[in-house]
């Protein structure tokens, strides 16, 4: 039996009121990124009733080098003027934030104010430079980087969407990792990438040779070269969770694998320390239990094993979604984990005893 709590949770928000710049290069390095006054952490994203990884990414800045592709947008790009100075909100920046964000295929933040800031605590913990680019006297980009002491983190860069051709968003990414190279700093992270949506794939190509992905089984840094859909956390807790599925219909025993609607719940503040479950994609019972809940099944990939949890619901919410692949009756919080192994056999064992006494798996 295995009695105990799952690893640290994959969606968490922190709230600090000041930052120094050491901190803040400990947090890139795990995996948290800013998120206007906080800083967060999370490993999976919800787009269009589709569930996504995230996986964090980062430059090694000694190994990067231009390659033949920025080379040439550099050199379309020469006769713009580029200005790197401690960070602003001006108006006429945020009319060109509200230009660039009406072509997105996703909903941003509504302004940079937004974006950066919080209404509630005025300042910033961060120490945030911009990268402005200017064609004669008329801005067409913007860029904001955070800075640490090693590291710094790049925030958004927006740009004019009449300049499209000149690739500017990549070329605002180019400025802000060579300003960080010749500060002498060693690591840039741009964000993350999401494997099967595209319009993060451009952060792929910026500097490949020196690109890292922090990969979740081994919360360790490795070279995006080696990525496949083995490291594709998300997929891989899908077929994980369906192999478990046909090993049960045989017997009789259906389990529904369902999308977790409120699985980055977490990254609310005042929800924080609520230490809700946030797994994206889970199976149970419905059909077999007269508790609401239980018992509740996940596949942890950090570990490498199934676990049996005990979930208890904490709030109902006022909208739950009309979705038969979502779970969105409650928010629920994990409150005991039975049992783990790394073998859905095993586990489909167990399942069919508690389930359907007397029986014997084929």
């Amino acid at each position: 039996m295995h009695n105990g709590q799952l690893i640290e949770m994959f969606a968490q928000v922190e709230c600090p009121e000041f930052l120094r710049p050491e901190q803040l290069d400990a947090y890139l390095e795990r995996g948290w990124f800013r998120m206007r006054q906080n800083v967060f952490t999370t490993n999976f994203v919800h787009f269009k009733n589709q569930f996504y990884s995230a996986l964090w990414l980062r430059i090694v800045l000694e190994k990067f080098s231009a390659d033949n592709g920025l080379q040439k947008i550099i050199k379309r790009n020469a006769s713009f003027r580029t200005v790197i100075q401690p960070a602003s909100i001006t108006p006429e920046k945020e009319t060109l934030y509200a230009r660039y964000k009406a072509q997105l295929p996703f909903e941003p933040m509504a302004s940079l104010t937004q974006l950066l800031f919080h209404e509630a605590r005025p300042g910033n913990i961060y120490t945030t430079q911009e990268v402005a680019l200017y064609d004669g006297e008329k801005l067409i980009a913007i860029g904001y980087f955070d800075r640490g002491y090693k590291s710094a983190a790049g925030i958004v860069s927006v740009y004019d969407p009449d300049y499209k051709k000149y690739s500017l968003g990549k070329y605002i990414i180019y400025q802000k990792i060579d300003y960080c190279r010749k500060q002498q700093m060693q690591y840039f992270y741009p964000g993350y990438f999401v494997p099967g949506y595209p319009a993060f794939d451009y952060k792929l190509s910026i500097g490949r040779p020196a690109l890292e992905f922090l990969q979740l089984s081994s919360q360790k840094w490795v070279s995006v070269d080696i990525f496949s859909p083995d490291n594709d956390p998300y997929q891989v807790m899908w077929k994980k969770l369906r192999a478990l599925q046909q090993l049960l219909i045989p017997a009789g025993l259906i389990g529904k694998v369902m999308k977790y609607e409120f699985f980055d719940a977490g990254l609310f503040p005042e929800l924080k320390d609520a230490a809700l479950f946030d797994f994206p994609v889970m199976m149970h019972f419905p059909e077999q239990s007269e508790d609401i809940l239980n018992p509740v099944i996940v596949f942890d990939v950090r570990d490498g094993q199934y676990h049996l949890l005990q979930c208890v619901p904490v709030y109902a919410p006022q909208s739950p979604v009309h979705d038969p692949d979502f779970y969105s009756d409650y928010i629920i919080r994990q409150e005991f984990d039975f049992f783990a192994t790394t073998s859905e056999e095993e586990l489909a064992a167990l399942l069919l005893r508690f389930f359907i006494p007397g029986s014997r798996q084929q």
